[in-house]
């Protein structure tokens, strides 16, 4: 599942690829973008901000978010793509590689200095630069929803997805629903950032730290299945800023008993 380790690895490549180079092919397949074309216009720089991908060409910016499927893909102009060309939103050609955005969502482009007003809501960012941990602890104890829910909502800290709160509760022992006043947010904050740093470095995301193929998460998407720790059976709920927010949620009952 795409999170922020998961943008800030495909904006890493797609810098590496793209950045500096003229493109000659500008293509995007999404309703009130169609019409723009920056063929001929240099790449700037790839960047991520949260679960958001802002790519920088001439004056201009094109942002896209990878939602639960996307995904930019790279090729070598004229390769064979590996997916159907009817799941393509976007096509960005250089003379050495061509970027593909796959099931990408909410695809805009926008004049560079007007990007905050499509991301100038995220809160901080424990991949960027300008991480401020202070902040995020503040918004999230201020919060007075459960943990889970706050934890998701992009708005107290930026990257942060379903798999990542599940994982993180479990290892901190607090309970999805626990209002977020009553969870020690310093050091489940701190630990969020220590375990999504190291995955931005992984080819494969994990909370184990094994790698092997279903041995990588404690209890997202293990419901039903024996605690790694303890034995007992993974739970699993939803909950969710309204009714069409929910999300599934995943704990231990013995493992996380309430506040930590």
């Amino acid at each position: 599942m795409p999170e922020g380790d998961t943008v800030f690895r495909a904006t890493r490549r797609l810098d590496a690829a793209l950045a500096g180079h003229t493109i000659t092919r500008f293509d995007l397949r999404v309703p009130g973008a169609a019409t723009v074309d920056l063929t001929g216009q240099s790449v700037r720089s790839v960047v991520p901000r949260g679960k958001h991908l802002l790519m920088r060409i001439g004056e201009l910016t094109l942002h896209s978010h990878l939602r639960m499927d996307g995904a930019w893909l790279l090729y070598r102009p004229g390769e064979r793509w590996r997916h159907p060309a009817h799941r393509v939103r976007a096509i960005i050609t250089t003379d050495g590689h061509e970027a593909v955005g796959v099931d990408i969502a909410d695809v805009r482009v926008v004049v560079t200095r007007d990007e905050h007003e499509l991301v100038g809501h995220l809160g901080p960012d424990p991949l960027s630069n300008d991480w401020d941990a202070a902040e995020a602890v503040r918004r999230i104890s201020g919060d007075a929803r459960s943990i889970h829910v706050a934890l998701l909502d992009q708005r107290n800290i930026a990257g942060f997805g379903n798999e990542y709160a599940a994982e993180l509760l479990f290892l901190r022992g607090v309970l999805p629903e626990t209002p977020a006043g009553d969870v020690d947010v310093t050091a489940l904050i701190d630990l969020g950032v220590r375990t999504i740093r190291a995955n931005r470095d992984r080819a494969d995301r994990t909370f184990t730290g094994q790698t092997g193929r279903g041995r990588t998460n404690w209890v997202y998407g293990r419901a039903g299945r024996l605690c790694r720790r303890c034995g007992t059976p993974i739970r699993t709920g939803r909950l969710g800023a309204d009714p069409t927010r929910e999300r599934v949620t995943f704990w231990c009952p013995n493992c996380q008993i309430g506040s930590s």
